[in-house]
């Protein structure tokens, strides 16, 4: 299977890619390359191949939930530049004053 310039040039449109020439040349090499490489996967006896998602068992890496105790309130506000009742005052972000 080989693609031709016209269909890199209409990928590279697909894609929004202002390529010169050359590198319409280059992705067009590259490409078919790329397709030889799928010609030649296509081509073996996978008859007998069990299908995967992934080559290697995965394993779940997370640890077990455990209950432990938090952060106590007055130490989370403790290094806080300003608060207000027990949480953090925040500067407003959005809808600040009717003047802007």
């Amino acid at each position: 299977m080989s693609i031709s310039e016209e269909q890199v040039r209409h990928v590279a449109m697909l894609a929004r890619l202002g390529l010169s020439d050359d590198q319409i040349a280059s992705l067009g090499q590259e490409l078919n390359t790329i397709l030889g490489h799928i010609d030649q996967i296509q081509k073996l006896d996978l008859e007998g191949v069990e299908t995967t998602a992934h080559p290697l068992d995965v394993v779940n890496s997370m640890r077990a939930d455990e209950i432990r105790p938090g952060l106590l309130r007055e130490d989370a506000l403790k290094n806080a530049p300003e608060r207000q009742d027990n949480a953090f005052l925040i500067p407003r972000i959005v809808g600040g004053d009717d003047a802007s």
